[in-house]
């Protein structure tokens, strides 16, 4: 089973539900961190790292002795990555490797054979264990735009025999769509206040467009107003459960210390969550 947990927004608690849920679900699950551009949940697992792989995108090099500066490659680019510009005398072929999502198509497509591809690294994979918990997390490196194939790097250490718990990215753009991909069940968390209802009401109408079940986690639920309530009853969306707004969790949180282990009164609950889900 996969279940994956997001936020329209950042800044909910997103993180802090999905460590808890991993530790309650123990040595049956895996914990993927996909927010590869700022991943944190390592900061309360402490996994001992067992492996590390860089992870990388083919982008194209130009040979100037095939190429005759037909324009086809920039042509077939989606993402603008190619610019050629001809002239009387050759011509030049411009590649913008931060533009470029590795499709391949530029190369396949050329007549001259005239491109051929090489290795550009993204970012890293660490893979480890706690306590029977296995965790990865990936980190996109600084200036990198291409967030999405290092989020599908880290979804292949899915484990199809147990649980799988996904702390996706925030927001609701390519990064976040590439996370909770595939998952039988999403986890919206968010918090009880305009920006929070906002975010949520952009989160729910994506996961109704990929079709995937979802419910709702509010944190901080001690906080701000009703709303959040009167539109999951409004619209049937089951809220799963509530977090209170606590100082002994900041607290927890500043030091790096799970929801569950700084409030074991919660353990029950977030339990009765990962069960609940299950059936």
């Amino acid at each position: 089973m996969i279940i994956a947990i997001a936020s329209g927004k950042g800044g909910t608690g997103k993180t802090t539900i999905a460590t808890s849920l991993a530790i309650v679900a123990g040595c049956n699950a895996r914990l993927l961190d996909c927010d590869v551009e700022e991943p944190n949940a390592h900061l309360f697992i402490k996994p001992k790292v067992i492996s590390r792989k860089s992870v990388s995108i083919p982008v194209p090099e130009v040979d100037p002795d095939k190429c005759n500066y037909c324009g086809k490659c920039a042509e077939v680019c989606v993402y603008n990555a190619i610019a050629v510009i001809p002239s009387k005398t050759g011509g030049k072929v411009l590649i913008f490797p931060e533009l470029c999502h590795g499709c391949g198509a530029c190369t396949y497509l050329c007549p001259q054979g005239a491109l051929r591809e090489r290795d550009k690294e993204i970012g890293f994979i660490e893979d480890g264990t706690k306590n029977g918990l296995k965790f990865t997390y990936g980190r996109l490196n600084i200036g990198e735009a291409m967030a999405p194939p290092l989020i599908r790097a880290v979804k292949e250490y899915i484990d199809p025999s147990g649980i799988t718990l996904i702390d996706a990215p925030p927001g609701t753009s390519c990064p976040v769509i590439t996370a909770v991909s595939g998952a039988d069940f999403c986890i919206l968390v968010t918090e009880p206040t305009p920006f929070g209802l906002n975010d949520l009401i952009l989160a729910v109408e994506v996961l109704k467009k990929m079709g995937i079940k979802f419910g709702v986690v509010i944190n901080r639920a001690d906080v701000g107003d009703k709303k959040t309530d009167e539109y999951c009853a409004e619209n049937n969306i089951p809220i799963l459960m509530r977090v209170p707004f606590s100082r002994k969790i900041a607290e927890a949180y500043s030091r790096g210390v799970p929801v569950v282990e700084a409030l074991p009164e919660l353990k029950g609950e977030f339990i009765a969550l990962i069960e609940g889900i299950k059936k």
